[in-house]
């Protein structure tokens, strides 16, 4: 397995990731996130398809500094059970670390056994009574 890091230029490479994500990719919302700083996205692939990915975006607040935030993670199911997403997140974790932030967070569902288990095996450590407020536009 390798883990690369996509940037500028490599819009092709997210729209082939597809698969991976909720829904296709956008080019135009692709293109503004490989293009802003603080952004990060690390596609997984095996015998050179993607087969699995993490999302980060560093946020900055005065008090506190500068953390990332774990958008999203995702792997296919034909590939999961192998340590690919503990992988991701694990490099993320690099790539925060060498970004000067202090922390990463993330946020999932109690329900969600296999994303906890990934998250929790890399050193994530669940916040009790925590509440997600939602607003759609």
């Amino acid at each position: 397995m390798e883990i690369r890091i996509l940037g500028p230029g490599d819009e092709g490479d997210v729209v082939a990731a597809s698969h991976l994500f909720d829904g296709p990719a956008r080019m135009n919302a692709t293109t503004h996130f490989l293009g802003t700083a603080g952004h990060h996205l690390l596609v997984a692939y095996e015998d050179g398809g993607p087969v699995g990915f993490v999302s980060g975006v560093e946020m900055t607040h005065p008090d506190k500094g500068t953390e990332m935030f774990l958008y999203e993670l995702g792997v296919d199911d034909s590939f999961r059970r192998r340590g690919i997403g503990r992988a991701l997140v694990e490099q993320l974790k690099s790539v925060a670390q060498g970004s000067g932030c202090y922390g990463m967070w993330v946020v999932t569902d109690n329900e969600n056994v296999g994303a906890r288990s990934t998250y929790e095996g890399s050193g994530g450590v669940p916040e009790p009574n925590q509440v997600v407020e939602v607003w759609t536009f």
